[in-house]
């Protein structure tokens, strides 16, 4: 009896010791063996309460009080220690929330995109997997499924792990949720999960609607409609343009003239008719290209697969006729501005038209301003403004800016100024000549071998008649490097001297020759009798002595003429006159000492030699 207490008691003791010394780890397991012992304690008690050993009762009932203090201390250490737990745990939660509040604000989340429609954001990574990953993956994924024929939504489904939650489809999983994704939407996550799945069930449902079987007969036959309807238009558009062309060949014998001016026929009515029908050809193919435009993205746009492709044909059109409009609606004010600068330099370039009138026509005299210079330069004023309205317009140009715009005014002024030396020197010769005035238009010269009357100046050429009724176009560069004569530029002022030499012998008297040539010239045409005529001995030669007559005219246009009929009008008065011209040349050998002179001086030397015998 004595040992089963003492064992007891050892074993009570040894109990406490242990719980005392156990680890704050191993509170729990601790807490329940004191339980044991308290129990077992109390059985000892009853026994004993049994056999009335008082002493003992009173022992076992302080061991049982140390007991139960004991586990009182114990469960504290243990909630003490869950405490601590529990506090760390939510210090971490906290700095996490905390980093990702700071994150949300610059962080742009990945949409997951189905079908066109972004359900919801992805933050967080999973795995190796950035939630861009992510999210392309599950919108990839569920569009896939989304497009099957056979869909069932009811078929999504939620699988919960330890560390995360799968929407699953059939053995798919869609979408993964880890704690830190709903720590990035501020949920728990079995609220996030729950919301994306009624997300992804309405997506589904919806997507059943577009790509489901029923659909897809309702599409067919919208499209059997649409083409039915596109081939009876086109039968109306072909039957409408055809009673239209009927119509134009009528026209050709009731409504259709011909078109005239003045006596010129531009268009007759078959001509007319011809264009008519051309234009309503081009109208019906416009006409049948549009009703093609319309109904083709139509028929795309009622089957989903092919929507996309439907609005993608629709901007091959639209896309360049909205740049076109926009680009027409934003060019308005550079337009504006161009129209003023244009009709600004045409205003200038009517007034100085007005005074170069003026002062070609006399009205408007200016001091050592020609009124031949009048009209080039206007020419030259012309150019100069139109260069600088250019120069103004340049850019304002839609694309002066561009590299190829500003690359292709170089290459064109390259190409010009390489082709156009031979043109810039004409016209640079054009120019010196009009303000050197050597010629007039009316005027006759002679350049170089060329003899005629120059009927046109232009700033590249002067145009020369001869004659003969030749026309002579000459550079203006060589009539610049050549010798001319103008017959015309003094002859109306001072008169024009024609002359020409005629041969005698020695012994005509040179009295009598004057008289005789001044005789002829006062007989021909166009040659003025003031101022007289004259004659003048310009050499005396082995043979004969060489007469030249010189008269005035102020008709040098008619000089041909005029030497022609000198010539004559010299023959006849010398023919009649019995003396011989000796043109040409007449040579003899002499048989005596006879002098040939005139008889007036052999009479006079004879009488001199008799005066001296």
């Amino acid at each position: 009896m004595k040992l089963q207490r003492v064992f007891t008691l050892c074993l009570l003791w040894v109990l406490c010791a242990i719980n005392i010394n156990a680890q704050v780890s191993d509170s729990v397991q601790g807490g329940f063996q004191a339980m044991s012992d308290s129990a077992i304690v109390a059985d000892s008690i009853r026994r004993y309460v049994v056999n009335k050993d008082s002493l003992l009762v009173t022992q076992l009932q302080q061991l049982l009080e140390e007991a139960k203090l004991s586990e009182a201390n114990l469960r504290m250490e243990y909630e003490q220690f869950k405490l601590s737990i529990l506090a760390s745990d939510s210090i971490k939660l906290h700095k996490q929330l905390l980093r990702i509040d700071s994150l949300r604000r610059t962080t742009k989340g990945s949409p997951v995109i189905v079908d066109g429609d972004t359900l919801f954001y992805l933050y967080a990574k999973k795995g190796g997997e950035s939630a861009l990953q992510r999210a392309q993956e599950t919108g990839g994924l569920m569009e896939v499924i989304g497009k099957k024929i056979n869909l069932d939504p009811a078929s999504v489904y939620v699988e919960n792990t330890e560390h995360f939650s799968d929407i699953m489809y059939g053995t798919e999983v869609l979408v993964s949720f880890t704690d830190a994704d709903a720590m990035w939407e501020g949920l728990s996550r079995d609220s996030l999960v729950a919301n994306r799945k009624q997300i992804v069930i309405d997506k589904f449902c919806q997507m059943k609607t577009q790509y489901g079987i029923w659909r897809m007969v309702e599409s067919i036959a919208y499209c059997l409609l649409v083409l039915v309807l596109q081939f009876l238009l086109y039968k109306l558009t072909c039957w409408g343009f055809a009673k239209i062309e009927k119509r134009i060949l009528k026209l050709k014998d009731t409504t259709l003239k011909p078109i005239k001016i003045q006596t010129y026929e531009i268009l007759n009515t078959e001509k007319q008719v011809a264009l008519l029908l051309v234009a309503n050809r081009i109208m019906k193919y416009v006409v049948i290209l549009l009703q093609l435009l319309i109904s083709l993205p139509i028929v795309f746009s009622i089957f989903p697969s092919t929507k996309g492709f439907a609005m993608q044909l629709l901007d091959y059109f639209l896309v360049p006729i909205k740049m076109i409009v926009f680009g027409v609606i934003d060019y308005i004010p550079n337009l504006i501005s161009i129209f003023v600068i244009w009709y600004a330099t045409k205003s200038l370039v009517r007034l100085a038209r007005y005074i170069a009138l003026e002062i070609e026509r006399g009205n408007l005299k200016i001091k050592n301003f020609f009124p031949e210079w009048a009209m080039p330069t206007f020419i030259i004023v012309r150019f100069l403004l139109y260069t600088f309205m250019v120069a103004m317009i340049y850019n304002y140009l839609p694309g002066s800016d561009s590299g190829i715009f500003q690359g292709l005014s170089v290459f064109v002024g390259l190409i010009i100024s390489l082709g156009s030396s031979t043109l810039i020197a004409n016209l640079m010769a054009g120019l010196v000549i009009t303000f050197m005035r050597p010629f007039r238009v009316g005027d006759r010269i002679k350049l170089n071998d060329t003899m005629g009357d120059i009927i046109e100046k232009t700033p590249l050429v002067t145009r020369v008649k001869t004659p003969k009724n030749e026309i002579v176009t000459v550079p203006n560069s060589f009539v610049m490097s050549s010798m001319t004569t103008n017959y015309s530029s003094s002859a109306q002022e001072y008169g024009l001297i024609i002359h020409s030499d005629v041969t005698f012998g020695y012994e005509v008297p040179w009295q009598q020759v004057h008289q005789l040539m001044i005789q002829a010239a006062l007989a021909t045409p166009h040659i003025e009798a003031e101022p007289k005529p004259f004659v003048l001995q310009t050499k005396l030669d082995d043979w004969y002595v060489v007469y030249q007559i010189n008269a005035y005219t102020f008709h040098p246009e008619k000089m041909a003429l005029i030497y022609s009929k000198l010539h004559e009008n010299i023959q006849d008065v010398f023919n009649e006159a019995g003396i011989e011209i000796m043109s040409p040349h007449f040579m003899g050998v002499r048989q005596t000492d006879q002098v040939f002179m005139p008889e007036e001086y052999l009479r006079n030397k004879e009488k001199k030699n008799v005066d001296k015998q």
